[in-house]
């Protein structure tokens, strides 16, 4: 088998590359990455070590760029990573979303349809269904829960979902979604919550909280993301959406809290900062579908993960310095 796997020196994409080179010796992989801020080639020296695995360098939005790829490797699957994620560059510049986002799943489901690749998989986010009231803890979201995204990156996400199902519908597509809740782990872009307070608090600078912190959301370690990525991909039904959570909801503050204490810093570091707009309060996800009838399970504690994650950024501080300087 031949996967091309978009927008593979990324965060996830990076964790998934390493996980199927790990799990499948029969797999030859295609990574296809425009290596803008986000995206770092280093994240995949090892992986270049293998001969199963090739990178190539390239725009999802641009058929040049994506069509003579999928036909010269002669790719059996897709996995789409490739996407702008950070909801407050998308309040300040939503174009850049639509294009990425949106229009870039279209070229590659257009190559797709051309070339004859089998699969197709759309790599989504469970922002897409809006936000939970901090209330009702026994709402979840499920696959079959209305979308209604807030900011222009989860409405991006959600239009590229409606595409992805239209081409299923439409042309026959053999295509899945995923939508998981928010991922921790190696190798994440320090804008991010996570990364960004261990960076911080080990320099011994202020942890800026949006509002008052008590916005929920449900964590996932990437490694148990990227194994349900890779049953879908062997077991899921084309057509069909699969939500992917974690089972550990924990406010900002919590979290925050918990990296403090890890990193033996004060409570006092953090600094409240005034509320992102359109602020999402409660992400939480329901993952029964998959656990039932793809018979997967997590793997990791979150305060366990939360550990491992802090001692991951301090051993490879090097690696944080490379990613800073391309910002």
């Amino acid at each position: 088998m031949r996967l091309l796997v978009t927008g593979g020196a990324g965060f996830i994409g990076t964790n998934f590359v390493y996980r199927m080179l790990a799990d499948h010796k029969d797999l030859d992989i295609v990574c296809f990455d425009a290596l803008t801020y986000a995206g770092c080639i280093r994240n995949l020296d090892r992986a270049k070590k293998d001969e199963r695995f090739r990178f190539v360098k390239g725009d999802i939005s641009k058929r040049d760029d994506v069509f003579p790829v999928i036909e010269k490797e002669d790719i059996d699957a897709v996995v789409n990573f490739a996407a702008e994620s950070h909801v407050d560059r998308s309040i300040t510049d939503p174009g850049i979303f639509l294009v990425s986002n949106v229009l870039g799943t279209q070229v590659l489901m257009d190559a797709c349809r051309k070339f004859d690749v089998e699969r197709y998989h759309q790599i989504s986010t469970d922002e897409v269904y809006g936000d939970l009231p901090l209330d009702r803890p026994d709402l979840l979201f499920t696959e079959e829960t209305s979308i209604r995204p807030s900011s222009p990156y989860s409405a991006s996400k959600a239009s590229a979902d409606l595409m992805v199902h239209a081409y299923h519908r439409t042309y026959g597509l053999k295509a899945t979604i995923s939508r998981c809740s928010n991922n921790y782990g190696p190798y994440q872009f320090p804008e991010k919550l996570i990364p960004k307070t261990i960076m911080l608090a080990r320099a011994g600078k202020k942890i800026p909280i949006y509002g008052t912190g008590l916005n929920v959301r449900d964590w996932i370690h990437v490694e148990d993301h990227c194994t349900a990525i890779d049953r879908i991909l062997s077991s899921g039904a084309a057509g069909q959406i699969y939500n992917v959570g974690g089972r550990s909801e924990r406010t900002n503050l919590q979290v925050v809290g918990m990296i403090l204490r890890e990193l033996g810093r004060p409570e006092d570091s953090i600094e409240f900062v005034t509320d992102r707009a359109g602020h999402d309060m409660r992400y939480a996800i329901d993952s029964s579908k998959i656990e039932q009838e793809l018979g997967w399970r997590q793997e990791h504690d979150f305060e366990q993960g939360i550990k491992e994650t802090v001692r991951w950024y301090i051993d490879n501080e090097d690696w944080l310095a490379t990613v800073l300087v391309r910002r």
